[in-house]
């Protein structure tokens, strides 16, 4: 596998990242250095240790999961991005979490680097060494994590509440395709 396709790969599983990243950056919520950095680095770790697994589980896990990751990842960004959503109404019994903190970072680092489980398994399948692709996926997912937080600052500062319920939306049509993919899949 050459460096091009290592790159692709890496871009592609790192853009549910940053459209999450966009979607929290929007909040308003990951708003200094230690947040920005806690969720770029999440990201971008989940993303580096979940082909490592993938690798290691062997046809029989990889089997089981597949018929579940789908519905794993739906849940978990629908149950977020549907929090986005109602969060941003200023609904006074909401209570906004940072998403760079928590359960929610764990559910959005899961739900975002399931797809890496499937890769790593892949890569199994056709000899590839795992270490420097995770190592690629990793960083790569966290740059575009941390440039995703910069540009939903930037767009929420111009809109406010509807980019909050524009990134929840976002959430929202990332898990259906999720699931679309995994029925059709």
């Amino acid at each position: 596998m050459n460096l091009a396709e290592i790159l692709f790969i890496a871009v592609s599983l790192a853009m549910d990242a940053f459209a999450v990243s966009v979607a929290a950056g929007t909040s308003g919520l990951v708003d200094n250095a230690r947040a920005k950095f806690r969720l770029s680095f999440h990201f971008g770790l989940f993303q580096f240790f979940m082909p490592i697994i993938g690798w290691y589980a062997g046809i029989h896990v990889a089997a089981a999961l597949s018929t579940v990751d789908h519905w794993i990842a739906f849940a978990l960004l629908l149950f977020i991005g549907v929090r986005m959503i109602t969060g941003a109404h200023g609904n006074e019994q909401s209570i906004k979490k940072d998403p760079s903190r928590g359960y929610t970072l764990v559910l959005l680092a899961v739900a975002t680097s399931i797809d890496a489980l499937a890769v790593g398994f892949s890569l199994a399948m056709i000899n590839v060494d795992i270490w420097y692709p995770s190592v690629m996926i990793g960083v790569i997912t966290s740059a575009m994590s941390l440039a995703g937080i910069r540009l939903g600052r930037f767009l929420g500062a111009y809109a406010g509440p509807r980019m909050e319920i524009a990134g929840g939306t976002i959430l929202i049509i990332i898990a259906l395709r999720i699931l679309a993919s995994g029925l059709t899949g």
